[in-house]
């Protein structure tokens, strides 16, 4: 017989009662949720995660089925995940009188995501970068997409050959593995299959990114979807 499983909430005040300010500059905050969003901590401790939610160095992140969400970082940088994905914060370490010490390093597990780099991708471009199954993306000051299609091959991954695709609607990135590395600027596509050179797309490999219209307001107003839910879930065998 399996163990029950206990949810024990914990109100979003309280953890920011035991939060001190040099910790919070090395966090990020869920600033859109639609769906669910949950997190496994270092420790191996699993949260369900809801508005204001703060992210950690360590933490990885997943959406489940149809579930959108928004984390934006102290340095003002923000990652959108698709949903059925999953990326983990590797690194990060960001303060206003420290660039020396800027790290942004975040890993796509599974699934994709957009992202806007903030102040540590554009004063710090060799601390800022994206693993995935394939490849290291670096930055030059980029809002860009990633889509691993290798450990997600279901629903639009389907149709298309293995591979992690990337996007770039501004800036520019470098793409690079074992077997070279590939520029890209804005307006262009790049694939990177496994044991393979980057390679450069000449058109779009149609890789959705539609959260509900709801979201999509949210981002855009600055309002706030699923109001008024700030606690927490720690599931708990």
């Amino acid at each position: 017989m399996k163990p029950a499983i206990r949810a024990t909430f914990v109100p979003f005040a309280m953890v920011l009662l035991f939060s001190g300010s040099a910790v919070l500059a090395n966090t990020g905050t869920v600033t859109q949720l639609s769906g669910t969003l949950s997190v496994r901590k270092a420790d191996g401790s699993v949260r369900i995660l809801s508005q204001k939610s703060t992210i950690q160095s360590g933490d990885t992140l997943n959406t489940e089925r149809d579930s959108y969400a928004q984390i934006k970082f102290s340095d003002g940088a923000q990652i959108t995940l698709k949903p059925n994905s999953a990326v983990k914060l590797d690194n990060f370490k960001f303060q206003e009188d420290k660039p020396a010490e800027d790290s942004f390093l975040y890993s796509l597990v599974k699934g994709g995501l957009r992202a806007v780099t903030g102040v540590v991708g554009k004063r710090s471009r060799d601390s800022y970068s994206l693993g995935t199954a394939t490849a290291t993306i670096g930055i030059r000051g980029t809002t860009l997409s990633a889509d691993d299609c290798v450990n997600s091959r279901d629903n639009e991954c389907s149709r298309l050959n293995p591979g992690v695709y990337v996007g770039v609607s501004d800036g520019e990135v470098i793409v690079r593995n074992n077997d070279g590395e590939l520029g890209l600027a804005a307006g262009q596509f790049g694939l990177i299959a496994p044991n393979q050179r980057p390679l450069f797309l000449s058109t779009d490999p149609g890789l959705q990114f539609t959260p509900p219209a709801t979201f999509i307001q949210a981002v855009m107003t600055g309002s706030v979807v699923n109001s008024g839910r700030s606690l927490e879930c720690v599931v708990s065998r």
